[in-house]
C-alpha cells in the first residue's frame, strides 16, 4: 500500500462523515435525528470568559484539516472586541459578499463545544448569554455567524433545550417532538470528539436571498476527493430576525439541503 493511500482515504471519509453528519443532525419538521451516542455526559463546569484579546485561550490547534483553531476556556465561546463601524451597509457594492472582519485573524475560529465555530470582530456574537452566542449584526455577516453558530452547536449538543428554544425558530408541533426525543434520551447532551472533530469551520458561503426579516444562506464546506476533483457539501440554511437578534429556521422540505458541488468560485471565502 502506498503513502498516499491512507491519506485519501481520509480524504474522502471526511467528506463523507462530515455532510453526513449535517445532514443527520439537522433538526427539520419536528423531526430529531443524530448520529454516534456517547455513554458519559462529557459535561464540565464552564469557567467564567474573560476578555478578549491575549487571555483567555488555551493553546491553539489544528483541526482534521491542519487548519488553526482556537480553544477559548469558556467552552462556550469567547467573544471577541467590537468595531461597528466595519459593517457592511446596504449601499456597499460588497453588502452580500463581504466576509465578517476577524474571521482570518486568530480567534476568528474557536472550538466550542467541539465544533468550530466563526467569531467575528464586525458582526458578532456580541456575548455570550448562559451559554448562548447571541448578539448578531442585523447584515447579510450577521445571519452568516449566526448560522453557522447555531447549526454547529445545535449538533455539537442536541440536548441543549434552551439553545433549541431560544435561538431555533420552532413550531409547538416541533417542540412536542423534541421534547418527547428528550424524555426517551434519544439526544446526547454532548456528542463524542470522533463526530465534533469533523465539525470543522466550512471553506466559503454564498449569501442566496436577503432581506430584514430572512436570509437564505449556504456554507461550503470540504469534501471528498472523486476522480482527482476536490468536491464540496453546501448545505443551504435559514435565519429569520426575530426578537432582535438572527435564529434558525428548519427547513420546511423533506428534502435534502445539502447538495456536492466541485467549485466554490464566486464564494466568499471565510
Amino acid at each position: 500500500m502506498s503513502q498516499k493511500e491512507p491519506y485519501a482515504r481520509e480524504r474522502v471519509s471526511f467528506g463523507v462523515i462530515a455532510s453526513a453528519a449535517l445532514l443527520a443532525l439537522i433538526i427539520v419538521v419536528g423531526v430529531v435525528m443524530y448520529i454516534g451516542r456517547d455513554d458519559s455526559d462529557g459535561e464540565a463546569a464552564a469557567p467564567v470568559a474573560v476578555a478578549a484579546g491575549g487571555e483567555g485561550f488555551a493553546a491553539p490547534e489544528l483541526d482534521i484539516l491542519g487548519r488553526r483553531v482556537d480553544i477559548p476556556n469558556n467552552p462556550a465561546g469567547q467573544p471577541l472586541s467590537q468595531d461597528p463601524a466595519r459593517q457592511r451597509k446596504a449601499t456597499d457594492i460588497d453588502w452580500l459578499s463581504a466576509a465578517p472582519e476577524g474571521t482570518r485573524s486568530p480567534f476568528g475560529w474557536q472550538r466550542v463545544y467541539g465544533a468550530s465555530v466563526p467569531f467575528s470582530t464586525s458582526d458578532g456574537p456580541t456575548r455570550i448569554e448562559d451559554g448562548l452566542a447571541v448578539g448578531y449584526s442585523h447584515t447579510p455577516q450577521g445571519a452568516v455567524l449566526a448560522a453557522a453558530q447555531i447549526t454547529y452547536r445545535i449538533n455539537a449538543r442536541p440536548a441543549d433545550r434552551d439553545l433549541y428554544l431560544r435561538q431555533v425558530r420552532v413550531s409547538a408541533q416541533q417542540i412536542t417532538a423534541y421534547d418527547k426525543a428528550l424524555g426517551e434520551d434519544r439526544l446526547p447532551k454532548q456528542q463524542p470528539e470522533r463526530i465534533t472533530r469533523y465539525f470543522v469551520a466550512s471553506d466559503a458561503f454564498k449569501v442566496e436571498n436577503y432581506a430584514d426579516d430572512l436570509a437564505i444562506v449556504r456554507l461550503a464546506s470540504r469534501g471528498p476527493v472523486v476522480d482527482g476533483k476536490q468536491l464540496w457539501a453546501a448545505l443551504r440554511l435559514v435565519v429569520v430576525w426575530d426578537a432582535g437578534d438572527w435564529r434558525l429556521k428548519p427547513s420546511a422540505s423533506n428534502g435534502s439541503q445539502t447538495e456536492y458541488i466541485e467549485s466554490i468560485e464566486g464564494w466568499t471565502a471565510w
